[in-house]
């Protein structure tokens, strides 16, 4: 069964850059380690009109800011442990500390997911 760790960020929009360049290595990285699957996308229609509810008042979102939304997909549980752990030790990765990162690393949502339905 697919596994996928997904994120949610609330992100300066003027770190868009910063963090596609961030994201592009990550990208790369976990790729080359096994991943699937890689995406990362920003946030363009959050206000969606007859919704109760909605990203940007759900998560507090502050002026200037967007969400990005992204997740990779595994082939398992298992899977995703192995290549999150060669991730890890990957030099590259070294670059990147709380402090260092384009957006503030408390705000961020993240969780890994049982894939329930794979069409």
């Amino acid at each position: 069964m697919k596994y996928v760790d997904g994120f949610v960020i609330p992100i300066p929009k003027k770190n868009l850059a910063a963090y596609l360049k961030m994201a592009k290595l990550g990208a790369k990285v976990w790729r080359e380690y096994g991943a699937l699957e890689y995406r990362e996308c920003v946030g363009d229609d959050l206000r969606v009109k007859g919704m109760p509810t909605s990203f940007p008042a759900k998560l507090k979102l502050k002026p200037g800011e967007t969400l990005v939304f992204s997740w990779i997909v595994y082939k398992s549980r298992a899977h995703r442990d192995r290549v999150n752990a060669k991730v890890m030790k990957d030099p590259r990765m070294n670059n990147f500390s709380p402090k260092s990162m384009p957006f503030d690393v408390k705000t961020m949502l993240m969780g890994g997911f049982k894939v329930i339905v794979d069409r």
